[in-house]
């Protein structure tokens, strides 16, 4: 029987290309490549964003549902973003009256309408494969909370995976490599036995009892025959 094919692994975009994108992108719809790629929202909740979902003065985007007023994907996918202030300032200056992606005509978009445009973009960026998607732009957002030192259970949350496994399975590698920080764990310790083994070294952790013996017998030899330290 065979075994099942190893999982393709995202292709994460550079940060270059990201930026090249959202030139690329017209300026009503700059505001998907912003969402996807620093706050990590879903294709259907980018068409779906209305302005009241975006807490403008404190920086936090919650979603409430998808296009066509779907539900969302998952109950995690309703948890609020925090975003940065400058986030929040690129994200209004190209969003509409009700709309966070207005869209040509000011009155939002469809998801169909995001990946038709997304097409044109695409193509003028260097280096990006065919099969780019908008979705893939999550990737590129969990790549940049790793690389900025985040843990699993916070990643987790800022994608709003189900579960800490999702977010393993799917960003595992990216994480620094383990294999490296276990040798120095254990180099280091057989360093240490090598130095306490040493011809004339003493083994670390006795210095100071050895220390304080040596001080009490010179504290003797200095007591004259009353008693008294001379």
């Amino acid at each position: 029987m065979r075994g099942r094919a190893p999982k393709q692994r995202p292709y994460v975009a550079t940060t270059a290309q990201i930026w090249a994108l959202y030139d690329a992108l017209p300026p009503s719809y700059r505001n998907m490549l912003l969402l996807g790629a620093f706050a990590g929202i879903r294709v259907g909740e980018m068409a779906a964003l209305t302005v009241d979902d975006v807490d403008w003065t404190r920086g936090i985007v919650t979603p409430t549902a998808q296009h066509d007023d779907e539900d969302l994907k998952t109950d995690e996918s309703a948890n609020s973003i925090p975003i940065p202030l400058e986030l929040v300032d690129m994200l209004r200056a190209d969003a509409g009256t009700r709309m966070v992606v207005p869209g040509v005509f000011g009155r939002g978009v469809s998801a169909y309408q995001l990946n038709r445009v997304w097409i044109d973009a695409r193509s003028t960026v260097p280096g990006l494969p065919d099969g780019f998607r908008i979705h893939d732009l999550r990737h590129y957002f969990a790549s940049m909370l790793i690389a900025a030192g985040l843990d699993v259970k916070v990643v987790q949350a800022r994608m709003r995976h189900a579960s800490a496994t999702v977010t393993l399975n799917t960003y595992g590698h990216l994480w620094p490599d383990s294999d490296d920080s276990s040798r120095a764990a254990v180099a280091a310790v057989i360093r240490l036995h090598a130095q306490n083994k040493a011809p004339g070294k003493v083994p670390v952790g006795q210095e100071i009892h050895e220390h304080d013996a040596g001080f009490g017998n010179d504290r003797e030899s200095e007591r004259g025959a009353d008693g008294d330290v001379r």
